[in-house]
């Protein structure tokens, strides 16, 4: 009862922040052939809040990173799309509704990102370089940072614990995705107003450009040669500066041509990361130029996994759907409010850092508390599984669950050897 008085009271302050519906003076793109694109508030286009949120997608979902974390390790858990990091920026929602179809694969980064550098002054691409650099800096203790989660559920998952450990602990899974998330959103804070910043300096004709390609049809955005990559495309001093550097390109058309709707807007799995779904997912398109990774994958997949389970082991993975309910409802909150936030800065103004720290920490104990559940689940549907369900489940991965000796900083192989020391996370047994 406690957690749920909690829970209602940060809706309720949280529903009190002013929330503005989109920037002043942003460009208003001409609409789709088929009318304005969907917003993610309202049903439509088949991507929606309501969809991410509800009871479907989330056991689905669920039920997919299932799959992953039992049938992989602890090193495949580690990977993670750069993408899902600081994502209060629009880009996720406009790869999901793209009228075109193209949103999940490759060449739609490559060719909105390739756009912007074109559209942009040489001194407006050094402000977008400097930031890559301090960015790949955060962002590389941020992906540090969930590293010792995912060794903690792995290890409570084989039952492989620490001398004096008890088993995953529920505060201080809550406390480490409060840390992270703390860091999340201070990437956010300094990505927005470097954003800002661009935006208030682009030309009247920069504007009536950037007003042309429209938000969530792929299609009218002009091709890019891959030189213009060569071209534009910063000699970065590391991968992660690269990274940061076509983030930063492409979630500012998706921001300015945008909503705070938009912005805040996520994909069912964009929670509780620490389970291997996003290898499962999205490994089979690095490197490849021209790769569609299917939309109904997560789903699909996911329906085949509750397939393989008997009644009993069904019901106790849709309980997770239930217990986390209200805590989904606190995400959204959290979200908006944080995407509210950042897009004053478009004002001008724009929120203290600490402000956003003290909402990201909000964020990450919410989030902490569906890993904790997760976690919980995976590891009750192990010890029921029999030898046939098991098979079947590796048969249903269709790939390779290990790459040995292996972990990734998002998706660069590092050793596994790094992955940190978990037991503050695993609880004394007195």
């Amino acid at each position: 009862m406690r957690r749920s008085c909690s829970l209602a009271l940060l809706l309720l302050t949280l529903a009190a922040v002013p929330v503005p519906a989109q920037g002043p003076g942003a460009p208003a793109p001409p609409p789709p052939p088929a009318g304005p694109p969907p917003r993610p508030d309202r049903p439509g286009g088949g991507y929606s809040l309501e969809q991410a949120t509800s009871d479907r997608a989330q056991l689905h979902t669920i039920a997919f990173n299932g799959l992953a974390f039992l049938t992989g390790d602890a090193g495949a858990a580690t990977f993670l799309p750069p993408g899902k990091v600081a994502d209060f920026f629009g880009f996720q929602y406009l790869r999901d509704i793209d009228a075109g179809g193209r949103g999940h694969n490759p060449m739609f980064l490559d060719r909105i990102a390739g756009n912007v550098m074109r559209l942009l002054t040489d001194g407006q691409r050094r402000t977008f370089q400097a930031a890559a650099r301090e960015e790949a800096v955060q962002l590389e203790a941020i992906a540090r940072m969930r590293l010792p989660l995912v060794a903690a559920v792995h290890l409570e998952l084989a039952g492989d614990l620490p001398k004096g450990c008890r088993g995953l602990d529920r505060a201080a899974v809550q406390a480490c995705c409060a840390d992270l998330f703390e860091q999340d959103s201070r990437l956010a804070w300094h990505r927005a107003q470097v954003f800002a910043r661009v935006y208030r300096s682009l030309s009247e004709e920069q504007r009536r450009t950037l007003g042309g390609w429209t938000f969530g049809d792929f299609r009218t955005w002009p091709g890019v040669d891959p030189e213009t990559f060569r071209e534009f495309n910063p000699r970065a001093g590391s991968r992660l500066e690269s990274v940061a550097f076509m983030t930063l390109a492409s979630e500012f058309f998706s921001w300015v041509a945008g909503s705070v709707e938009a912005d805040t807007y996520f994909c069912p799995e964009r929670h509780g990361t620490y389970f291997g779904g996003f290898y499962l997912k999205d490994l089979p398109a690095m490197g490849q130029k021209d790769f569609d990774i299917p939309t109904t994958l997560t789903g699909d997949t996911g329906e085949a996994f509750l397939d393989v389970l008997k009644p009993a082991q069904r019901d106790r993975l849709a309980s997770v759907v239930d217990q986390q309910r209200e805590t989904l409802r606190g995400i959204v909150a959290v979200r908006r409010a944080i995407a509210g936030r950042l897009r004053t800065f478009l004002d001008g103004n724009g929120p203290a850092e600490a402000e956003l720290r003290s909402l990201g920490r909000q964020y990450g104990k919410l989030d902490g508390e569906l890993a904790f559940l997760y976690a919980s689940a995976y590891r009750d549907l192990q010890r029921t599984l029999d030898g046939p369900q098991k098979a079947r489940l590796q048969v249903l991965r269709g790939q390779p669950s290990r790459e040995r000796g292996t972990a990734f900083l998002y998706s660069d192989r590092i050793s596994l050897a790094q992955l940190p020391d978990p037991s503050f996370l695993l609880g004394p047994t007195h």
